[in-house]
């Protein structure tokens, strides 16, 4: 059972119990996209359901091909962000639950500091995902950089 962050948020296992070495690791293992894209989805099906209040224009992501909803909050006491992540769409899910493996949790500045460009091309995704898809994955990606900046 997931617990409540400070501002209602279900807490999310990526970035703690599932970290972006462990994804990194399994997408290597399987021999072909078919497998990879499954794996992908099921890792959606680990984010915790983002209650609707949180569904507002401010937490849109705009650019992705599907409606994506981004919440970060900041907790000052441990200096790191916590965030949650809605989509319709499964595949949609999975691709954002990878990136909150790299970014949820960990402290502003080290959000800043990673190479996430060099992250994807290590799980070769951006060469498997439509241009539409990529598009809305760097929109997420930009959001929370801002908002990483904003707390450093």
């Amino acid at each position: 059972m997931s617990t409540l962050s400070i501002i209602g948020l279900p807490e999310s296992p990526f970035g703690s119990e599932i970290r972006s070495e462990d994804i990194k690791e399994a997408l290597h293992f399987f021999d072909d996209w078919e497998e990879r894209y499954h794996y992908i989805i099921d890792l959606g099906k680990e984010l915790p359901s983002m209650p609707v209040a949180f569904r507002t224009d401010e937490n849109f992501i705009v650019g992705c091909q599907s409606q994506v909803w981004l919440v970060c909050e900041y907790d000052e006491i441990n200096n790191i962000l916590l965030m949650a992540v809605d989509s319709e769409a499964q595949i949609v899910k999975g691709l954002a639950a990878i990136v909150l493996s790299v970014f949820n949790k960990r402290t502003p500045q080290d959000i800043t500091g990673v190479d996430i460009e060099a992250f994807f091309t290590e799980i070769d995704l951006f060469s498997h995902l439509s241009a539409q898809r990529g598009n809305g994955l760097r929109a997420m990606v930009k959001k929370i950089l801002h908002l990483a900046k904003k707390y450093s």
